[in-house]
């Protein structure tokens, strides 16, 4: 059994996933939208920013809590941002679970 080519069929059928399939077409659909592309971009750095700040041990600010809820808030009233953001959560819940599985696979966890 090659790797690579096992690999190669792992891509597709990701690529031919429900979850992908759906995250692409949401994907595209925000791209025509200036306006909400430029939210959601905004809401995404805004959130790693505040992962990162917990990551740090760092407790984030009340007043930027309250605006990136705010802004999930605005965002999520848009249907079509709303199915962008939760497929996006599903692809990589999926992606998580695919390499959490091939991390199993070559004992690559803790020591």
């Amino acid at each position: 059994m090659n790797v690579y080519d096992q690999a190669h069929q792992l891509a597709t059928a990701i690529k031919e996933s429900e979850e992908f399939k759906t995250y692409q077409s949401a994907k595209e659909q925000i791209r025509s939208n200036e306006e909400m592309k430029n939210m959601i971009n905004d809401f995404q750095k805004r959130s790693m920013e505040l992962q990162l700040k917990q990551l740090q041990g760092e407790q984030p600010d009340p007043e930027e809590l309250a605006n990136a809820q705010r802004l999930v808030g605005v965002i999520t009233m848009d249907p079509v941002a709303a199915t962008y953001l939760q497929s996006e959560m599903r692809f990589s819940l999926m992606m998580k679970d695919v390499y959490e599985i091939l991390q199993e696979a070559s004992d690559m966890g803790e020591l």
